[in-house]
């Protein structure tokens, strides 16, 4: 029998969750980076903003020739409307990968209980087998009731089989006491507390079944379906705008023709200049093309191999009209 034809079944399975800048897609690179060889592996990513970001920069530095597979679901939760963009997104996935293993990485602010539910469903408890799940942390945000008050945020903590305090090389003595003090309040008891900086995770942290049960008929989350811009074809001036707004925060984001290029040094001032609680983007510039990430520690910037488009998504409590005509004003002349 083909190997395409053989049915999946227990595909070892981890969520990798964390808030806003917890260091998630650092955390899945570093991954990657650690894979076997022989191994395929899948990655399941959700976007909060309506033009995705990640799938670019992950595809930007892992290809399928490197037997790395993604799929990136925008627009907000991918559980929502009853799992209908995940469940589309997980089966053309698998029906391409047929991994060995799948991370998913739910938005920062979705909902993980109800992913996991949706794992937890009939289909998929045959399919997939659900391995440890990973919290990324910041522990200095522990003191911010923006984070400590938030549902999604105690969501996260408490469905982890692993709470994985990161940015530590930041950390002052009180917040590691802080995290340990938290996750005993808010986690299960079995959670184990791993340390560590840019994301730098082990392959064996993903090891092993995970000890946190959902039902799932409890926990389907309902959200009415909305058409998302990720994919909307693009207008006569070459780039599309989308907001979108929810769990206390809100989105914008730009989408660009390929031949609109960009000036490197004038789109670094730009982005530096930004005061928000998340940005992340690719473009392709003059000097070639480039990933950004923004949180409120630093701006990074990283060389891709290829992207098919510029994107770029922004995460702020309000949005100043002047940051178009700034981004605008990065392109290059045509010719």
């Amino acid at each position: 029998m083909k190997n395409s034809a053989k049915k999946l079944n227990a595909i070892p399975t981890n969520i990798i969750t964390g808030f806003l800048g917890a260091g998630k897609t650092s955390a899945i690179l570093h991954l990657l980076k650690a894979k076997p060889a022989d191994e395929r592996w899948a990655v399941l990513v959700n976007e909060f903003g309506e033009i995705g970001v990640d799938g670019s920069l992950f595809q930007g530095q892992h290809s399928e020739q490197q037997q790395v597979y993604i799929r990136e679901v925008a627009g907000g939760c991918m559980c929502c409307a009853a799992g209908l963009p995940m469940n589309i997104a997980l089966s053309q996935l698998l029906t391409r990968a047929r991994p060995h293993r799948l991370l998913i990485e739910p938005s920062g602010l979705g909902h993980p209980i109800e992913v996991l539910a949706a794992l937890s469903t009939e289909y998929y408890r045959e399919v997939l087998s659900v391995e440890k799940i990973l919290t990324l942390v910041d522990a200095r945000k522990l003191s911010d009731e923006r984070y400590t008050g938030h549902t999604t945020f105690n969501q996260q903590i408490a469905i982890a089989d692993v709470i994985v305090g990161n940015k530590q090389d930041l950390y002052q003595d009180q917040h590691k006491t802080q995290l340990a003090q938290y996750v005993k309040a808010k986690a299960c008891s079995e959670v184990k507390i791993v340390l560590t900086e840019q994301g730098r995770l082990t392959t064996d942290l993903l090891q092993g079944g995970t000890t946190t049960t959902i039902d799932a008929a409890a926990h389907q989350h309902q959200q009415q379906p909305r058409d998302t811009l990720d994919e909307s074809p693009l207008p006569a001036c070459g780039y599309i705008k989308a907001e979108n707004k929810g769990d206390d925060f809100g989105s914008i984001g730009w989408r660009f023709e390929p031949e609109k290029l960009f000036n490197r040094d004038r789109l670094l001032a730009f982005l530096n200049g930004l005061e928000v609680e998340r940005m992340k983007a690719v473009f392709i510039t003059e000097q070639g093309i480039y990933g950004y990430n923004l949180t409120s520690d630093a701006l990074t910037e990283v060389e891709l191999d290829d992207c098919m488009q510029s994107r770029v998504e922004i995460i702020a409590s309000e949005f100043l009209p002047s940051w178009e005509q700034q981004l605008l004003a990065c392109i290059e002349p045509a010719d």
